[in-house]
């Protein structure tokens, strides 16, 4: 297959053009290098016939369709979007306008394309949607997970831009005939994600011997899913999903934040020990909770599970020890992007990038293909 990843520099996307490459597919990455969107983790890559690299934002409806009449792709798995939380309290326009309006043009310029496919390719073409359990709302302590008939109930910026795109594309699927599908997943964790979130925060900040900034009591539940058992997920429902049909994924792996926080702490007092400041656990702080802090999320990925035959390749904390390891030798990496200096990659995308260890850092064997 030939397959068009929007948001193919960001942390989940590279992934995915990674399992793609490996296995024998063939990648268009548009991405826009947001703040979040890394060139330098699809490095390793570009010397490969099979990978391609557009320079490009999906609000740019021209460009996208230009892309989609250039590269002749077999599917479109869309990922780019705006996608912190925080940052969504703070300005949440951005999120409307890339979750929202850039999924609306997407969308567009993707069934102009389809339409004028010959009936074969019509078959085969696919529009796969990737989105979040956020959109699902809150869960109680004791209550059943997320699954694909949960009604909706965002409740941040976030995670209403992402339900809004998740109805769109379901929408251009009823009405325009689009062979869609959609998946919604838990909390990723792996390797090359951006710094302002939990996991490579706290590593980051024990290195420094910075405070561990946690969110009230640290009492939030989420369930973890490794990067890498995600992408293979994404693979596997974009070429073998059901046209019309929501697969959760999710890593059955439920942790508190605190809980997080504090194996995260073991494992830097084992790998990167410091003098100065003791144990890495003396460095959490409890900071005052954000506004509408959702309980917990949990996924019931029992669909995917028994009808594609995927299944998570890894624990929770085998590939948190993977995580915490990655981020120790690939210093040159996340360092750029501490000080900032990785943004000025968007005016210079032609200059050499680092290479990053970015070799499958683990081996999914439950995996369907």
């Amino acid at each position: 297959m030939k397959v068009l990843v929007t948001g193919g520099a960001g942390f989940i996307g590279s992934a995915v053009t990674q399992h793609l490459l490996t296995s024998g597919d063939s990648v268009v990455v548009l991405d826009s290098l947001t703040y979040a969107g890394n060139r330098a983790s699809l490095a390793p890559f570009d010397d490969l016939p099979s990978f391609t690299f557009e320079h490009a934002d999906i609000l740019d409806q021209a460009r996208v369709r230009q892309i989609f009449d250039q590269h002749q792709p077999d599917a479109v798995m869309h990922l780019a979007a705006e996608s912190h939380v925080d940052r969504s309290i703070d300005g949440p326009f951005p999120f409307i306008e890339t979750n929202v309006v850039g999924t609306a043009r997407l969308l567009e310029a993707a069934l102009r394309y389809f339409n004028a496919l010959s009936e074969g390719r019509k078959q085969a073409f696919r529009f796969h949607h990737i989105s979040t359990d956020e959109v699902f709302g809150s869960l109680g302590f004791d209550d059943p997970p997320f699954n694909p008939s949960t009604a909706y109930a965002p409740r941040s910026p976030y995670s209403a831009s992402k339900a809004s795109s998740d109805h769109l594309v379901e929408a251009w699927g009823h009405t325009y005939g689009l062979p869609i599908v959609i998946s919604n997943c838990s909390n990723n964790y792996g390797p090359r994600q951006f710094p302002e979130k939990l996991i490579p925060l706290m590593i980051l900040k024990c290195l420094a011997g910075e405070p561990l900034p946690v969110y009230g009591k640290g009492d939030n539940v989420r369930d973890w899913l490794h990067v890498e058992d995600h992408a293979a997920a994404l693979c596997l429902i974009v070429k073998q999903g059901t046209i019309g049909k929501t697969y959760l994924v999710g890593g059955d792996a439920e942790r508190r934040n605190i809980d997080v926080v504090r194996t995260v702490c073991s494992l830097m007092d084992e790998h990167a020990p410091s003098a100065s400041h003791g144990p890495h656990e003396a460095l959490i702080t409890y900071v005052a909770d954000r506004p509408g802090h959702d309980v917990r999320y949990a996924i019931d990925s029992s669909v995917l599970r028994n009808e594609l035959g995927w299944t998570p390749s890894c624990t929770f904390e085998d590939g948190l020890r993977v995580t915490v390891a990655w981020y120790l030798e690939n210093r040159h990496w996340w360092e750029p992007i501490a000080d900032g200096s990785y943004r000025g990659q968007r005016l210079g995308l032609d200059k050499p990038h680092p290479k990053p260890t970015l070799k499958p850092t683990l081996k999914p064997t439950g995996v369907s293909s």
